[in-house]
């Protein structure tokens, strides 16, 4: 929502792009973000999940494959709000696997121009401006990879190296794919 703001600000012309995970969240976020658009006179475009997870992805890789099929069908740059922690989280996730990788700056009309910011910064935003926004009780959850790093290895991560989000900030910044 912070970036949908920012991007309001701009005065640009915009379309919200919503994917709906399937999730048991995804019906409370996809009724928020629709009311929101409707509200603000904001054109959007939904779409669901089609296809059924196969038996070798993680929920979290199926999420992504469906989420970048659905991208690619999308002419225009599509503006994602990936912040400094999300770059953390995902380096961190890939090292455990044994390939350690930064989230790209772009990955096709895909861009993240807020990678650099970290996630209080867009909180912040939100709050001092009044946006309203709705959180995923799903990214708290140990069913999923993601949520184990997030709420679990990043507290421990922060403590062994409180420098963390430098390190990434700075490998993002050297990265040529990145910036």
């Amino acid at each position: 929502m912070a970036v949908l703001d920012f991007l309001l600000n701009g005065r640009k012309s915009i379309t919200v792009v919503h994917f709906d995970h399937g999730t048991e969240h995804a019906n409370v976020a996809r009724q928020f973000i629709t009311d929101y658009c409707r509200f603000k006179k904001i054109p959007i475009v939904v779409k669901e999940i089609q296809r059924s997870k196969s038996k070798e992805e993680s929920p979290e890789e199926y999420w992504r494959n469906e989420r970048y099929r659905f991208f690619r069908g999308i002419s225009s740059p599509i503006v994602t709000g990936h912040n400094l922690d999300d770059a953390v989280e995902w380096w961190i996730m890939t090292a455990m696997h044994g390939q350690p990788r930064l989230i790209p700056y772009r990955h096709g009309n895909v861009i993240r121009p807020f990678l650099l910011a970290e996630k209080s910064e867009l909180l912040e935003w939100v709050e001092r401006k009044n946006i309203p926004y709705v959180l995923d009780p799903s990214n708290k959850s140990d069913k999923f990879s993601r949520s184990i790093v997030r709420e679990h290895i990043m507290p421990h991560a922060l403590k062994v190296n409180p420098g963390i989000r430098k390190v990434v900030k700075r490998l993002l910044k050297e990265s040529t794919t990145s910036f």
